[in-house]
């Protein structure tokens, strides 16, 4: 468990899990993946099938046979852009409120609104 400073600032974080994105700086720069889980207190975030990492894991009840395990390690969210798949490109994400009060998120780039 990583512990958090107190009185530290958190940025706004403007992907969700089940968003697909595009990676913009690190090793799988270029790379797109959807997200699996997003890890607020660290504001990072696991994409599936990127940022693999072996882990050595002795035998246990858990997993008997033990050995190496690849997993998915986070990405910080500031390398990560949203990917619009209409676009084939990534864009900025900009947040508006409509007439029913709803709050939605949409794309800079086209204007439209991002489902999900």
């Amino acid at each position: 468990m990583v512990k958090k400073k107190r009185n530290a600032k958190r940025g706004k974080i403007h992907i969700k899990t089940g968003d697909t994105v595009y990676v913009i700086a690190g090793k799988e720069k270029g790379k797109t993946g959807k997200i699996i889980r997003v890890l607020r207190d660290n504001e990072k975030a696991l994409v599936a099938k990127l940022n693999i990492v072996k882990r050595h894991s002795r035998p246990s009840p858990k997993s008997p046979s033990g050995g190496i395990i690849e997993k998915e390690s986070p990405i910080h969210v500031s390398n990560l852009m949203l990917y619009d798949s209409r676009a084939k490109s990534p864009v900025r994400v900009g947040h508006k409120v409509l007439a029913g009060g709803e709050k939605v998120r949409y794309s800079k780039k086209s204007g439209e609104e991002i489902k999900g």
